[in-house]
């Protein structure tokens, strides 16, 4: 049976480009081409050298013409690099035209991104949906793998050489692959909206963190929580979404839920195939967008997550702006670009605590105005409800009476009909 191999790990020796039209964008590329040299690193692949090539034109053999080619070709000599990494994604055709010039592995910036997807899932779902994307993303690429069979076709129009015939077998079966690959997902998603219908269950409000990859999502998660998600200072350290209780000081209980980083350029079948896992934005009552206030890219990667909560059409939910690391910053830094931000946003520091009271003063705020308090007398022998209350609503005050339990609170769902009848003037 046909399976998509990866490429093999024997590579230890990057050279990066990226290919540019105009100077303007310089800036930017570079900027890219630290995102793509991290991703590199994290792989285990030392980078070698790196640069960034202006263009006038594609050249549909090598994107380059044949001076720039022959001038990497020396570069790629020079530094004995056994691998290409472009940052801008390059076809099937150009992979081989590369890969027969230069000798070497020669890939861009969406494999890099799908290997370092496949090395960090953990869960099936996850797993299933890297699985999926490089299953999609080898299907126009088979031919390579076929270099060694004939693909002439023989004297009559409708006689086929022995290589054509492989390659039309191995893409039908890739397709199977496939189509069995989004039959596991969805068994897996159904999963999942099993276990979320079970958390709405219990109506708590629910908060999704999302943001660019290395924003401190996960830390964030374990400080309100306690918890104990992966957080690492990598791309793309988890991309298991992780859900937990949060207790606010007024008592007041929350769903958190700690969501995959996005990034600039992520391509979009990894956009498709993560939209299950990123479902948990859609349904939040809240967003908390978490930005690297520390990078110097800080209002790019804000763009790029609004651009994905736009594609997954999230973007009219409510959300709340939350800015980061400001441990990291000199005040002179953290005060000129306090100047350019919302005075509705908040700034912490997940990993010192700094801010965090102020956060969760904004999330009472947010979610008090969403729900009435009303107060009920439930007699004695039904302090089952004033557990319900607690565990499925807000319970702010509780007296015990000669009559029964007085409380306070605002329930949620079926319970607010339930304490009706015990409902008292406030």
């Amino acid at each position: 049976m046909f399976e998509v191999k990866e490429k093999p790990r024997l590579v230890e020796r990057a050279y990066l480009i990226s290919c540019i039209h105009s100077e303007r964008d310089r800036a930017e590329a570079e900027s890219l081409l630290d995102e793509l040299d991290e991703l590199t690193r994290n792989l285990g692949i030392c980078v070698v050298g790196r640069e960034v090539i202006r263009i006038r034109k594609i050249s549909p053999r090598f994107i380059l013409g044949k001076g720039k080619v022959d001038a990497v070709l020396e570069e790629i000599n020079k530094c004995n690099a056994d691998v290409l990494i472009f940052d801008n994604e390059i076809s099937p055709a150009q992979q081989r035209n590369w890969e027969t010039e230069s000798k070497i592995l020669v890939i861009d910036r969406h494999e890099i991104i799908l290997d370092v997807f496949a090395e960090r899932a953990q869960t099936k779902e996850a797993k299933l949906q890297v699985r999926l994307a490089r299953l999609e993303y080898s299907l126009p690429r088979l031919r390579r793998a076929w270099t060694h069979l004939s693909r002439q076709r023989g004297g009559g129009v409708t006689q086929r050489g022995e290589g054509e015939a492989q390659i039309e077998l191995d893409q039908r079966m890739l397709r199977d692959q496939i189509a069995a690959t989004r039959r596991e997902i969805s068994q897996v998603s159904k999963q999942r909206q099993t276990g979320r219908s079970l958390r709405q269950r219990l109506p708590l409000p629910s908060v999704a963190i999302v943001g660019y990859t290395n924003a401190g999502k996960s830390t964030l998660l374990n400080k309100l929580t306690g918890a104990d998600s992966v957080a690492a200072d990598k791309l793309f350290a988890t991309l298991d979404p992780t859900s937990r209780r949060l207790k606010l000081p007024s008592g007041r209980l929350l769903v958190l839920t700690d969501t995959v980083g996005f990034i600039r350029k992520l391509p979009h079948r990894l956009v498709d195939s993560f939209k299950a896992t990123l479902e948990e934005a859609l349904v939040a009552d809240l967003i908390l967008h978490l930005v690297d206030l520390s990078s110097p890219e800080y209002e790019a990667q804000m763009q790029t997550t609004q651009q994905v909560l736009a594609d997954l059409g999230a973007a009219e939910n409510p959300l709340l702006v939350v800015y980061n690391k400001v441990d990291q910053l000199s005040e002179e830094v953290e005060k000129l670009r306090a100047k350019k931000i919302s005075n509705h946003s908040v700034f912490i520091s997940a990993k010192t605590g700094e801010g965090v009271a102020i956060l969760l003063e904004k999330l009472e705020d947010h979610f008090s105005g969403l729900t009435k308090e009303m107060r009920f007398l439930i007699p004695l022998s039904r302090y089952d409800l004033v557990a319900r209350l607690k565990s499925q609503g807000e319970l702010t005050e509780e007296e015990t009476t000669e009559n029964g339990f007085l409380v306070v609170g605002a329930p949620r769902g079926d319970l607010c009909q339930i304490l009706g009848e015990y409902r008292q003037a406030s």
